[in-house]
């Protein structure tokens, strides 16, 4: 495999080219994520002049995102945006056979168990969806997975949030499992080929000019 142009950010190596020459896109996971708030509040910030403006929580967001790669050597950050009341990211699971099961995601690799090495599922918005005839599955995350990352980042934020409503006596609810601060699922897509990995890069990118038009804007 051809070297891939890297530049260290924050402790963290991520992709500095808009290409990327070479990856294997069958032997390592790229992701495009969304997570988004619950009831798509709008609570991380706001758009003006077409970027966006961190709330409190937006902060919040933004340093627990990247203090989350810090702790986990198998997840490299590529393109992210936070927006208003959802985030957007490519990431990229080194070293193992891939399989999702988000809302948004492709047909998985048909490659048998037997046959990959390392092999890691993600749980998205479908991944507890299971045919009628059968037993209905007991979920479990697998370590380094990407539901499991995703897991601890949410957690992680609820709690910076709740202490940050309790240092600030803000007079509003603090976060717990009826009062949650994300929904509790996510999207989840496997990206399969170069020309996907620079659409959905150019998407995020551009996702703060278009905000007036997008799909989880309040005013539409």
């Amino acid at each position: 495999m051809k070297h891939i142009k890297m530049e260290k950010f924050r402790n963290k190596y991520r992709i500095a080219s808009n290409r990327m020459p070479g990856w294997d896109y069958s032997g390592n996971g790229i992701y495009f994520i969304t997570i988004i708030t619950q009831h798509r509040e709008c609570n991380l910030g706001k758009i003006e002049n077409k970027k966006m403006i961190f709330s409190d929580f937006g902060k919040i967001v933004n340093n627990q995102w990247y203090k989350s790669f810090k702790i986990r050597d198998e997840l490299f950050l590529d393109e992210f945006i936070i927006m208003p009341n959802h985030l957007h990211a490519l990431i990229k699971l080194h070293g193992f056979h891939v399989e999702t099961h988000g809302r948004a995601s492709l047909q998985p690799n048909k490659q048998s168990n037997e046959q990959s090495t390392n092999h890691v599922k993600t749980h998205g918005c479908a991944s507890q969806r299971s045919n009628e005839q059968s037993p209905k599955p007991v979920f479990q995350r697998k370590p380094k997975s990407i539901s499991s990352f995703i897991a601890g980042f949410k957690s992680a934020v609820t709690t910076e949030i709740d202490n940050f409503i309790d240092a600030h006596h803000l007079d509003i609810q603090k976060y717990d499992r009826n009062n949650k601060f994300w929904q509790p699922n996510y999207n989840d897509h496997i990206v399969r080929d170069e020309n996907e990995y620079l659409q959905i890069k150019n998407y995020i990118r551009n996702n703060p000019a278009k905000w007036k038009n997008d799909k989880f804007n309040d005013k539409n």
